[in-house]
């Protein structure tokens, strides 16, 4: 079988580069036809001018049909304005949106950016329902997403299936051989959905513990006075993540309150499963799609700072308990997020619609 990987997607988002990957791994001929936009830009979103004519021009490129022939189309992301060339190119052939995200649900009801009452609010929505809508089939990352994604567009359910997220392999693999002394890792951009604010709320309440914060992003000026026990790195090459996983005592996942932070399992809750460290996140019907508390992971009320710091400490002084919540998330993520298992998950959704 060959899939059109297609779109103005960032290639190096994981996303994207993990379904590539696993996809080929499950024996699927890849072709892409892509149009660069938002390589190399680290606010790939921020609305302009120039963002809004360079988009315009690759949605021109994109009508240009490849070569190569093809069984079905996969738009990867962010492809939400995408659809309507993909419908073109793919010549009545199966389309597959592979959204990640609402682009309303991120910008407006999560980081705050527009009110909701907004013009740009408005588009927003309208460019996700008729993105989601123009496809034949939508793959989410969580049954809680499917469900969301389903009513956001009022499609019906069965045109939405899930695959979880994973983690890209050439990269992250196991190796975890905690440094002394024992140090809480967070990576990830400092937007509302991660709780960047509970995990400083966190550190105060235990002065005894490091925390390394690895990111930057909207919520950064918090760490302007951040407590003396945590370090932060503004950023690091994607490659050098996994060493961070490796020497970390423990990785914390995602503590927002949000809606839509209830419904994800973010991508660096992957990559920490994938390299065997022990994960703190928040306990939310998302994460308990995949983890089990105490066995996989240890799962804590969003938002609580008290608990959070509780959580780490326990990891700390109980290096067994780190053990058997390591060795549990790596087994978690071999037998339902693998590229093994994805790919294989990948293939059977779109080997249904060309049959």
């Amino acid at each position: 079988m060959r899939v059109l990987y297609f779109g103005t997607y960032e290639r190096d988002y994981p996303r994207n580069a993990q379904v590539i990957s696993a996809l080929r791994g499950a024996g699927v001929e890849i072709i892409e036809h892509h149009v660069s936009v938002w390589e190399g830009r680290r606010d790939n979103w921020r609305a302009g001018p120039t963002a809004a004519v360079r988009l315009a021009i690759a949605e021109l490129r994109l009508f240009r049909r490849p070569h190569d022939d093809f069984d079905a189309l996969v738009v990867g992301y962010p492809g939400h304005v995408d659809l309507t060339a993909a419908r073109r190119v793919a010549a009545g052939r199966p389309v597959v949106f592979n959204p990640l995200v609402s682009l309303y649900d991120t910008f407006v009801a999560d980081r705050g950016r527009f009110t909701p009452t907004s013009a740009v609010a408005r588009a927003l929505r309208s460019i996700d329902r008729r993105a989601l809508r123009a496809a034949d089939l939508v793959v989410a990352d969580t049954e809680a997403d499917a469900d969301f994604l389903a009513s956001l567009a009022e499609i019906p359910r069965s045109r939405v299936e899930v695959c979880l997220v994973g983690a890209e392999e050439r990269v992250f693999s196991p190796g975890w051989a905690p440094a002394d002394p024992f140090e809480a890792l967070f990576v990830g951009k400092l937007i509302p959905l991660h709780g960047v604010e509970t995990v400083l709320e966190a550190a105060r309440l235990a002065p005894g513990l490091r925390f390394r914060v690895v990111g930057s992003g909207q919520l950064e000026p918090l760490l302007q006075d951040r407590p003396p026990n945590v370090e932060h790195v503004p950023w690091l090459q994607y490659e050098d993540l996994p060493g961070e996983l490796h020497r970390a005592g423990c990785a914390l996942g995602i503590f927002g309150s949000s809606e839509k932070a209830s419904r994800v399992i973010p991508n660096k809750v992957f990559q920490a499963l994938a390299c065997g460290t022990p994960v703190v996140t928040a306990d939310t019907s998302a994460a308990r799609e995949l983890l089990a508390d105490r066995a996989s992971a240890l799962l804590i009320q969003p938002g609580d700072a008290a608990a959070l710091a509780a959580a780490v400490r326990r990891l700390a002084e109980d290096p067994s308990l780190a053990r058997r919540v390591a060795d549990g998330g790596l087994a978690a993520y071999r037998s339902r997020a693998s590229e093994r298992v994805l790919g294989e998950r990948w293939r059977s959704l779109i080997e249904s619609l060309v049959r």
